[in-house]
């Protein structure tokens, strides 16, 4: 905030919430300065586009695809006009967004509570200041009940801080702008995460496909979807490389209540990190679970497009009945077959293979069939360490991005505070491009 200038005088606030303010700001009650509406869209649902509030804001909502919980009828859902703030006062703890103004008209959930501003608010200036107060979960004080409620007549009489209109505007501007850049940053470092993470698979699947020369012979595999490997390597069917452990024991009993229980959620889609680490007992486990051997691979068998795989821990260590324990044989190691595992080619696969039901698996009939390309051993150690090495690199990139994207976030939210709090006076800001413009018209 070091290049933005604070305002030459300041004064308490007067309300035991709020901070010392600008000394020409006033302090205003939430009624005074925008309106509840509760118009219902009855019968005429079909004559409004359905809104949802979420972390990107009030967005059209598309039913036609059938997620989400879709009611029999939208009678009690209200009509949203451009510009209303719409805030979720309930279950304020969990709820990820609390505020949102709409950029166009239609309809939303009855829970939610529509307002309309009122002559002295300018309802982005509004926005932006809620969006500050839900930045630290700042409604905790007002809400009560095992929900979490902020009641409406409770919310009326917050006091929050406020500009003369002309001042309001000049806030909500800036913050547009500053904030569109910051947006359009995150932007580009998710992007550069997603094109890495590419990246990382298409290292993992080449390898495990083709090795390391690129100058090695290749044969036709007789896998359709395999293609050509190099001409020294085999082709083995699952049942034949690999061994899946069967027989379960009981997780409350010694000492298995004492391992630690691997589950599909403990697990990091798509890497093989295994990001938690808890006992059977600690996880409250009861129903039967399979052993796991230090150095198996782990495979979960549910959901196969997640690609949930790790290597087991220690000896120590079972997994849940949503898994395999795997251990590589004839020749194959566990490495090479982590790996193979994780690879772009092996999760289309099995995605392909797993039962169409409501919650997709690979079952071990259909997992039986697939083909593993097999290296000689040497040359699997030696492609594990390449592919390690390659993603180790790929994993601290994607790690130093994440945190210039946490960093932007942080200011973004630094910067909105600021703003609508007095912190920073933005009174003589102009947007660029109309300062240019007057520059170049002088």
């Amino acid at each position: 905030m070091g290049k933005y200038q604070v305002y030459p005088e300041y004064k308490n606030s007067g309300a035991e919430w709020l901070e010392d303010l600008p000394s020409h700001w006033e302090v205003r009650r939430t009624k005074t300065m925008f309106s509840l509406t509760r118009q219902l869209v009855g019968k005429k649902s079909t004559d409004y586009q359905l809104l949802s509030l979420t972390l990107k804001g009030v967005i059209p909502r598309d039913i036609s695809n059938g997620a989400g919980k879709i009611p029999a009828e939208f009678d009690t859902y209200q009509v949203v006009r451009p510009k209303d703030l719409i805030f979720c006062l309930f279950d304020i703890d969990e709820t990820p967004r609390t505020i949102g103004i709409s950029s166009r008209g239609g309809m939303i959930t009855g829970a939610y509570n529509v307002y309309s501003a009122l002559e002295p608010c300018v309802p982005e200036y509004a926005y932006y200041y809620f969006l500050h107060i839900d930045s630290f979960k700042g409604l905790k004080p007002f809400y009560t009940g095992l929900r979490k409620v902020v009641r409406s007549d409770v919310f009326a009489n917050i006091d929050m801080p406020t500009p003369k209109r002309e001042e309001q505007e000049k806030i909500a501007n800036f913050l547009d702008h500053e904030t569109a850049k910051i947006d359009t940053l995150i932007e580009k470092q998710q992007q550069l995460i997603k094109l890495l993470k590419e990246k990382r698979q298409a290292v993992i699947s080449h390898a495990v496909t083709k090795g390391l020369n690129p100058d090695a012979p290749m044969r036709d595999s007789g896998v359709e979807w395999l293609g050509e490997v190099p001409e020294h390597w085999e082709v083995q069917k699952f049942t034949h490389c690999t061994s899946i452990r069967s027989g379960q024991v009981d997780p409350t009993k010694e000492p298995y209540c004492d391992f630690i229980l691997v589950a599909p959620n403990h697990i990091e889609s798509g890497t093989g990190r295994l990001i938690a680490q808890e006992t059977a007992a600690e996880q409250g486990a009861e129903s039967g679970k399979y052993l796991c051997k230090e150095g198996e691979v782990i495979y979960s068998k549910i959901r196969p497009a997640l690609a949930k795989v790790c290597m087991s821990p220690s000896d120590n260590t079972m997994c849940s009945a949503d898994m395999y324990p795997i251990q590589g044989i004839s020749g194959l190691t566990n490495d090479f077959l982590f790996w193979s595992l994780l690879s772009t080619w092996f999760t289309s696969l099995v995605i392909l293979e797993s039962d169409r039901v409501a919650m997709p698996k690979i079952n071990r009939e259909k997992l039986a069939d697939v083909r593993l390309p097999v290296p000689p051993k040497d040359e699997q150690v030696a492609i594990g360490v390449e592919i390690a090495n390659r993603v180790l690199i790929m994993d601290s990139l994607i790690q130093k991005v994440g945190r210039a994207i946490d960093l932007a976030k942080e200011r973004r939210i630094a910067l909105i505070s600021a703003a609508v709090s007095g912190k920073i006076d933005v009174r003589n800001w102009q947007h660029p491009k109309l300062y240019n413009s007057k520059e170049a018209a002088a």
